[in-house]
């Protein structure tokens, strides 16, 4: 599954799996309390940590209804360096909602946008200074019982499925996979474009969702790069070469799962030297020092350094770096599509829910 195990970490994996299944037995016979609301919330999650794209989905569901809904995004602000409800605004740092708030928020301004440990405090702080919003999207929200979404959505990744994982601290999941039948529609993403009918077949079979469930697959989509310190997010005018041109990059990444990337990015690009942090990293001065100083020393005739969408939203922190490096930074966005022509049916669903559910309820 993408990491070396140690069988020494099988037992704690089992005592983990008692903990938390004893504390889904206690939400789910209703010993433990979860609130819901008069207002549609979507759940958007995963049981593995991280790497499944619950961002890019996450987007792709403020597309699909910020025209005709008030849209709202509720998440916990990963390593932020503020506490308590945050709502973004102009002034907002990455330090004080987390790089994927920010990042979803220079995306859709118009947009609702908060940050709260406490998911439920959250949700009624949003409903209270802005009690137009029409629905909630709860961003990473799977594992936190204390709310009863009235429609979730769980991610997993092609490559790892979560059905041949293990649980932490031997594994990836955060909980047993028996806990998928608390979603309503499950996506199978990183799918391959041409992913045979026979491979569809197979993890469908493998993945056994109950009759209530839908499962849909999804793929990504790389577009083109943008200028990292730019107001405009069209900033590519500056991007010049084609794709049998000397051109080599600094593959500068903070994620869960930078391979896909990195595989994308070899059929472009001569040369290629990657920089790993781990996900969510905060960068540092000597940290883009040394992106810069790798830059300067690649062999290429054309050189940038090209980041992740979530990466830019912390490098962009650093509003002191001077030319020419400054304008060697791209970051590639990401977007998402449905494989076999499944993306009506899937916005259909989500559209039907926000639109018929005057109040928050479970609907399968």
């Amino acid at each position: 599954m993408g990491k070396e195990r140690s069988i020494f970490l099988y037992p704690f994996s089992l005592l983990y799996g008692l903990i938390t299944g004893i504390r889904n037995f206690l939400y789910n016979a209703k010993i433990f309390k979860s609130h819901e609301f008069a207002i549609p919330v979507i759940c958007v999650g995963n049981l593995a940590v991280g790497g499944t794209g619950k961002t890019p989905h996450t987007e792709y569901l403020i597309n699909l209804l910020r025209k005709n809904f008030n849209v709202a995004v509720l998440s916990r602000g990963y390593r932020r360096k503020s506490s308590g409800f945050v709502l973004a605004d102009k002034s907002s740092q990455v330090t004080d909602i987390g790089d994927e708030p920010m990042q979803i928020f220079r995306k859709f301004p118009e947009v609702t946008i908060a940050v709260d440990n406490n998911r439920v405090h959250g949700v009624k702080t949003i409903l209270k200074e802005k009690p137009g919003t029409s629905v909630i999207i709860l961003d990473d929200g799977f594992q936190h019982r204390r709310i009863t979404p009235g429609f979730s959505i769980l991610l997993s990744d092609f490559e790892k499925p979560m059905i041949k994982d293990h649980l932490l601290p031997y594994g990836n999941l955060r909980e047993s996979v028996h806990n998928m039948s608390r979603a309503d529609i499950i996506l199978i993403t990183r799918s391959p474009e041409n992913v045979s009918p026979i491979q569809r077949r197979i993890m469908v079979k493998e993945i056994n969702k109950a009759p209530y469930q839908n499962l849909f697959f999804t793929s990504i989509n790389y577009k083109n790069p943008v200028l990292v310190f730019s107001i405009s997010r069209d900033a590519t005018d500056n991007f010049t070469g084609s794709e049998s041109d000397d051109r080599g990059i600094v593959l500068v990444t903070g994620i869960a799962n930078p391979e896909p990337l990195y595989l994308y990015l070899t059929k472009s690009y001569s040369e290629i030297v990657h920089l790993k942090f781990r996900d969510h990293y905060y960068f540092t001065l000597k940290d883009i020092e040394k992106i810069i100083n790798t830059w300067y020393n690649l062999k290429s005739t054309a050189k940038y350094i090209i980041t992740t969408e979530k990466d830019a939203a912390r490098l962009r922190e650093f509003t002191n770096i001077a030319e020419p490096a400054r304008s060697a930074f791209y970051y590639i966005p990401v977007g998402v599509y449905f494989l076999n022509d499944d993306k009506e049916e899937f916005d259909n669903l989500i559209v039907d829910y926000v639109r018929k559910n005057k109040r928050n309820k479970r609907i399968s």
